[in-house]
C-alpha cells in the first residue's frame, strides 16, 4: 500500500507531501489544486507505461506544468510587507513526483531537455519536450542508500542483483523513455518488473460520461469485463461479469440502495448486451439510454467499485457530479467496500460524501486519511499543517 505522495514543482504544488491510508479522501475550494493531485498520480502511473513525458507534452510541456511562482516565499511577502517578485532560478529546472510505501518507493524527476538538431541541422521540433533526469526505486518508505533497488542517472540505469551487487546498463536508455518501462526484466530487475505491473494495475476514473450520446448508452457486444473501461462504454458487459463471477449479492443491494425497489437485468440480442432498469410500478423497464444522467452515473460507479480484479490502487476524481444527494450515501458504502480489497483514493468537491466517508470508515474500522487542501500565495498546501515535520518524512534522489 502507498502510504505517502509527494509532488514537487508540478503547477500549484510547489511542493507537496501528503499521507495516503488504505482510504484518502481529499478535499479544498475549486482552484485549491485537487485536479493537479489528481494529474501527478496520473503521471506516475504513465511512468509505468512509457507515457509520461508524451502526457506532460500534451499539457504543454514543462513551460506550461511547472510551478509558476517563485523559488522562495519569503517572510516579508508573507506577511504583507513586500510583493511577490520573480527571481532567477538558483538550481536547475525540476518537475519531481514519487511515492512510496511499506514495500517500496518511486520517484521520477524531468527537465529540460538538451537541446539537439533535427533535420538539416534546424533546431528539433522536440526540444519543447521534458527528460527524464534521475530515477529511483527503493524498498520502504524513506529513500535511502543502502535500500536502493535501482538507480536511472541520465542514459545510464544500475540494478541491485541477488548478490547485493549491481548490474549498470550500456547507457543507451533515451531521455523519454523510463526505466520501469525498459529495464523491468525478470532476470536482471524482477523487483522492477513486480513495481511496474503494480502500477500498471492502478485505475483512474475521471467525470466519465452520461451525456446523451454517451458510449454507455449503447448496446455493446459483450464478453466477459472484470474492469470497467475508462469511458464506461462496456458498462452491460461489466455489470453481468460482477453478475456471474463477482459478488452479485453486494450489485443487488447497491442499486436496491440507489433506487429502491428496482433491480438491473442485462439483457442479450445477437450478442450485443443492453442494460435495463426495472422499477416498481414501471409496465416495462428502462433501457440506457432512458436514463437520466445521475442514474447512470451511479451504475458506471457500482460497476468500476464492485469489480472483480481489484486493483492495487483506484482513484476516483469527484464521483458525486451529477448525483442527487440521496445517492451520495449509497456510493460512500460502495467505495467504502471496495477500499477492502484496493487502496482508494477520492477527491470530492461534495461535503457530504466525505462526511459519510469518515463517518463510515469510523464504523467499520477503515483507515483513513482525510486531506483539505488550501492555497496560499498561489501554492497548494495541506490545511493545518503549521510546519514541515508534520509531513511524512521524505528524501528525492539528487542529481
Amino acid at each position: 500500500m502507498i502510504t505517502t505522495l509527494a509532488v514537487e514543482n508540478y503547477r500549484s504544488l510547489r511542493r507537496l507531501i501528503v499521507p495516503l491510508g488504505r482510504l484518502t479522501v481529499v478535499t479544498g475550494a475549486n482552484g485549491t489544486g485537487k485536479s493537479s493531485l489528481y494529474r501527478a498520480l496520473r503521471l506516475l502511473a504513465d511512468s509505468a507505461r512509457g507515457g509520461a513525458v508524451a502526457a506532460l507534452a500534451r499539457e504543454g510541456g514543462l513551460p506550461s506544468t511547472l510551478w509558476a511562482g517563485p523559488e522562495r516565499i519569503g517572510r516579508a511577502v508573507r506577511e504583507g510587507r513586500y510583493p511577490v517578485q520573480g527571481t532567477v532560478r538558483s538550481g536547475p529546472v525540476s518537475l519531481r513526483l514519487g511515492f512510496s510505501g511499506d514495500e517500496f518507493g518511486y520517484a521520477v524527476d524531468f527537465g529540460h531537455p538538451r537541446p539537439v538538431a533535427g533535420e538539416e541541422g534546424k533546431p528539433s521540433l522536440f526540444n519543447l519536450d521534458p527528460e527524464i533526469k534521475r530515477e529511483a526505486t527503493w524498498v520502504g518508505p524513506v529513500l535511502r542508500p543502502a535500500a536502493l533497488l535501482s538507480d536511472r542517472s541520465g542514459p545510464t540505469v544500475r540494478t541491485r542483483t541477488a548478490e547485493g551487487g549491481w548490474h549498470r546498463s550500456t547507457g543507451d536508455l533515451r531521455p523519454y523513455d523510463s526505466m520501469l518501462s525498459e529495464f523491468a526484466d525478470p532476470q536482471l530487475a524482477p523487483d522492477l518488473l513486480n513495481m511496474r505491473e503494480r502500477i500498471r494495475s492502478w485505475r483512474f476514473y475521471d467525470h466519465v460520461r452520461t451525456d446523451a450520446e454517451a458510449p454507455a448508452r449503447l448496446p455493446r457486444i459483450g464478453t466477459r469485463t472484470p474492469v470497467l473501461s475508462a469511458d464506461g462504454s462496456d458498462l452491460p458487459a461489466a455489470l453481468q461479469t460482477i453478475r456471474e463471477t463477482g459478488d452479485s449479492a453486494a450489485l443487488d443491494e447497491a442499486v436496491e440502495a440507489g433506487f429502491p425497489g428496482s433491480r438491473i437485468v442485462i439483457a442479450p440480442g445477437d450478442g450485443r448486451f443492453e442494460l435495463e432498469l426495472h422499477q416498481h410500478g414501471l409496465l416495462r423497464p428502462l433501457g440506457a439510454a432512458e436514463l437520466s444522467d445521475g442514474t447512470l452515473r451511479y451504475l458506471l460507479w457500482v460497476a468500476a467499485l464492485l469489480t472483480p480484479r481489484p486493483p492495487a490502487l483506484m482513484v476516483l476524481n469527484e464521483p458525486e457530479t451529477s448525483l442527487h444527494p440521496d445517492l451520495l450515501g449509497p456510493l460512500a458504502d460502495l467505495i467504502l467496500t471496495a477500499s477492502r480489497d484496493t487502496q482508494t483514493v477520492v477527491v470530492t468537491h461534495a461535503r457530504p460524501l466525505a462526511d459519510a466517508l469518515a463517518a463510515g470508515a469510523r464504523r467499520h474500522r477503515v483507515d483513513l486519511q482525510s486531506v483539505e487542501l488550501i492555497k496560499e500565495f498561489g501554492q497548494t498546501e495541506v490545511a493545518g499543517r503549521e510546519s514541515p515535520l508534520d509531513e511524512p518524512l521524505w528524501y528525492w534522489p539528487k542529481r
